[in-house]
């Protein structure tokens, strides 16, 4: 049997979503081990002089818990 846990971050980049997402992941898979998925819950972008100046996403991640 396996039990799962969802956490929720937040990521940005600079450069676009698909950065902010893949930046997110590795950096929770630093101290998060058997992340299994992510699902894209929200995105935002700050606009300064009419340019997206940084992309931001919520994720919801799932890894397995770790049994005895």
């Amino acid at each position: 049997m396996s039990v799962a846990k969802v956490i929720e971050i937040i990521s940005s980049s600079t450069t676009s979503f698909d950065d902010a997402v893949t930046q997110g992941i590795a950096k929770a898979s630093e101290t998060i081990t058997g992340i299994k998925g992510a699902w894209i819950q929200d995105q935002s972008v700050e606009v300064a002089d009419g340019k997206a100046t940084m992309y931001k996403v919520t994720l919801k991640l799932t890894f397995v818990l770790k049994g005895d």
